[in-house]
Parts: C-alpha cells; structure tokens; sequence
C-alpha cells in the first residue's frame, strides 16, 4: 500500500510558500523542529504564521537548536505570547571544555501538522538559503502520527545531555519504510551502519547527494568494494559548499575516490544542500544527516529509509535534474595542487572528526 499523497520540493521558495500554506490551515497543531532559525524576512514570515495560528488555539510547538540558531528568545516572543512553546537545544555554555561540551547538537528539520502532513529533509528556515539546491518532502498520510512521536520525545530531551539512548533509537516501521533516529553516539553509529549494509547490498548503482563529504574510512571502504562488483558509485557534491574548511578537507579524499572509480560530480550554480541517498533506483534515504563524522557520531538526525516507489521516483527525477547542472571532477587538477594546498589539507584533516 502506497503513501496518500507525496511532493518533493528542491527549492526553498517553493517549499516555504507549501509549509506557510499548511500552517495557515492548521486546525490541531503545528510541531516544528530545525536547526537553523534565522532572524531575517524568511524567518520573521514564520514567526508571524506559527504565532497567528496559535492564537486560534492550535498546539504550537517549536524546536530549535542554540548552535544553529543564534536568535534570543525575543525573536519568539510573539508565538510565546500567543500560547505557542518554542523551546532551545542545550544552549552554549562558556567552559575550558567549550567544544566537547556543546558539540552535541540537534540537526533535525521536521514539519508536522494535524496527524496528516510531514515535511522532511534537509532545508532550515532561512532567507540566506533562498537559492540553494535542497531535498525536501511533503508527504500528506497517516504516518504523521509516528513522526508526531519523534517530535515529542525529542521535544522532551531538549535539555538532556544524558539518557536512556536505546528508547530513542528505536526503527519505527511503516508500510515499506522505517524512521532512523540517530543520537550522538561515538560507537553505536546507527545511521552509518545502515549505510554501509545499503552500499554492501547495492546490485547496479549508488547515488549520494551530500553538501559535506567527509566519508569514514569503513565507508570509503564500501564504497570502493561496491565499485569493484561494477556498482556505479555517484557523489554529487556542491562545487563551494557554505564551510570552507570541509571543501578543504574534502579535497584530500576526492583523488584516492577517483582513483578507485568513484564518480565526483560538482553542482555547480549554487549550494547544494540536499542529503539523500538512492541504490538501485528502488531504495532511498531522505534525511537531515551529512555524509560526515560530525553527522553519525556528534548530532541528532533523522532519516526515511524504505523503498515506497512513490519517493523513489520522485528522488530519481531530482538527482537527474541536479546531475545535469554538474561538472565532473577534475583529476590532472588535483595530481596538480599546489604544496600550499596540501599543506591546508594535512593541517586541517585532525578536524574531520568533528565536522
């Protein structure tokens, strides 16, 4: 049995004008959880919706993570007014031990209204991100009550640096697919797992769409024995994502990739935001999560893992579009670098495990 009804949005101006629509309409509640809450035109739009709808007496709560979202709570004052709740991931505390103590961060963007609509990908709320290339789902089913569960238990764990990890790890299936939740974990990478058992089982191609690669050495691992069973292996990656220290780091691994058959593809015009994964044109995971350490071990992320052909159609069509606007990675460029870059590559390369 198929889902209801499923869209998929790419560009940000669409996908906002669809969720400020489906909020306007809400009759029972709005739960919103993102990363990055921004404080310009975009977000102030939100604020006025979420706050708007609230005062009609619809359950509003809001999630936001203090790391990607910089605001003061004034910024959302209106919805708090009105009777919403918005509350902050574990705020930034000052301390000798500043970056291992709020490295933890909660990177899920998830939309949910009324037990009917989910949204789910990899866009923040953001005026700043207007022209980015995302990957977003508007999926109109029953399956929002479970993605209404997710949101409530993360809801709940907002100020919590420890607990019961096991309770919110748990696979939640339905119909063809599954909810991954994934929490900051240095040994029970969950999500990194599934992809490397994904990329084992693949039969004819993989495509990855990432802004951030920074694979582990198990997935590089995988990747390269999929290319050795003559599984084409695609990465498509923004020429210059929005972290230029990554873009550095990335260049490190991109030969030896090369070198071993993986495909690099650059999308070129603008950032590349979305993240999503596609084996065998049949199995998909859309989520929030990069394909990076800081990603699998250090945040909180969500992914819709299945083979619901519905998504898997739409997700081919998007990955085809974006491929048209790429270029290949340049090889002889590479072998060419300066000893200026490699120096940069080597001096920052301790850091991929937190990026």
């Amino acid at each position: 049995m198929e889902l209801s009804d499923v869209k998929l949005y790419d560009d940000n101006l669409e996908l906002y004008s669809s969720q400020l629509e489906d909020i306007k309409n809400a009759k029972e509640y709005v739960y919103l959880e993102v990363f990055r809450f921004n404080n310009d035109a975009m977000g102030q739009r939100f604020v006025m919706a979420l706050a708007s709808k609230a005062m009609q007496g619809v359950k509003v709560k809001v999630l936001v993570d203090a790391w990607g979202t910089k605001q003061e709570m004034d910024f959302f004052k209106p919805i708090i007014d009105a009777g919403g709740e918005v509350r902050v991931f574990q705020k930034l505390y000052f301390t000798l031990n500043f970056i291992s103590s709020n490295h933890r961060r909660n990177h899920r963007k998830l939309l949910v209204i009324d037990n009917l609509i989910t949204y789910i990908g990899s866009s923040n709320i953001s005026a700043y991100s207007l022209v980015w290339r995302e990957l977003n789902f508007r999926i109109e089913d029953r399956m929002a009550r479970l993605f209404k569960k997710v949101f409530l238990d993360n809801f709940a764990l907002y100020r919590k640096f420890d607990f019961e990890k096991m309770r919110f790890k748990r696979n939640i299936f339905y119909k063809k697919m599954m909810i991954m939740q994934e929490v900051p974990s240095r040994n029970r990478q969950r999500l990194r797992h599934k992809y490397e058992s994904l990329i084992n089982n693949a039969k004819k191609n993989i495509v990855i769409e990432t802004p951030y690669f920074l694979p582990s050495s198990r997935l590089r691992k995988a990747l390269i024995n999929a290319v050795q069973r003559g599984v084409d292996v695609v990465v498509v990656a923004p020429k210059h994502s929005d972290v230029q220290t990554v873009d550095i780091i990335r260049r490190h691994y991109l030969g030896m990739m090369h070198e071993h058959g993986v495909k690099i593809k650059f999308f070129n015009p603008a950032n590349l935001h979305a993240k999503c994964m596609l084996i065998d044109e049949e199995t998909f995971s859309v989520t929030s999560a990069n394909f990076d350490y800081r990603s699998f071990q250090h945040q909180h992320e969500i992914a819709l893992i299945g083979k619901e052909k519905k998504i898997s159609t739409l997700l081919k069509q998007h990955i085809d579009i974006t491929l048209n606007y790429c270029e290949d990675f340049d090889y002889n460029k590479w072998l060419e670098r300066t000893r200026f870059e490699k120096f940069w590559e080597w001096f920052f390369l301790p850091l991929r495990f937190m990026m």
